[in-house]
């Protein structure tokens, strides 16, 4: 499989099936007669993150993960998203991002050094491989795996399927 293939078919792949279970969780709210923002604003527990920003955080990481192995210039997306039609724009503008990009450009990925911010002050540097196996996928991984868990425990019928986007 070549490195190109591990990281975009990956994202994508994810972000299609959030966007899928996101129109979901609108068309849930809408027939249950729930206040939108009670989804969106929802956590699987106080000190987690509400779902709005686990998808604005699932963009980042399939688009900074490209744009840095790839040594392209990583994106900076404002979270501004209050609205499913918002995240719906966020995700599409970041599928068509990670689309963007082409196999010529990860040749090499996985020997490239990889540097990004770690902590405030601090940086961290990979090889490719290192970053997309060990950072970027297993975080990107999370935060979509967070927001269908956060829909599932409110209520939103979605299942394995909808998560792999199969259904």
């Amino acid at each position: 499989m070549s490195f190109y293939d591990s990281a975009v078919s990956a994202y994508l792949q994810m972000l299609n099936s959030l966007s899928a279970v996101l129109k979901k969780a609108e068309d849930h709210a809408g027939a249950k007669k729930i206040e939108p923002n009670a989804l969106l604003g929802a956590r699987l527990f106080p000190d987690m993150l509400p779902l709005t920003r686990q998808v604005q955080l699932a963009c980042d990481f399939a688009a900074k993960g490209c744009a840095r192995l790839s040594h392209s210039e990583v994106p900076s997306t404002p979270d501004t998203e209050t609205t499913f039609a918002e995240l719906q724009q966020r995700l599409a503008k970041t599928i068509d991002y990670v689309k963007g990009y082409k196999q010529a450009q990860f040749e090499g990925a996985e020997a490239r050094e990889v540097s990004f911010p770690s902590g405030p002050g601090k940086t961290t540097t990979l090889t490719g491989q290192q970053s997309l196996s060990n950072f970027s996928l297993p975080n990107f991984y999370f935060h979509a795996a967070t927001a269908y868990d956060i829909l599932r425990h409110n209520g939103v019928e979605v299942g394995k399927r909808d998560f792999l986007g199969v259904s």
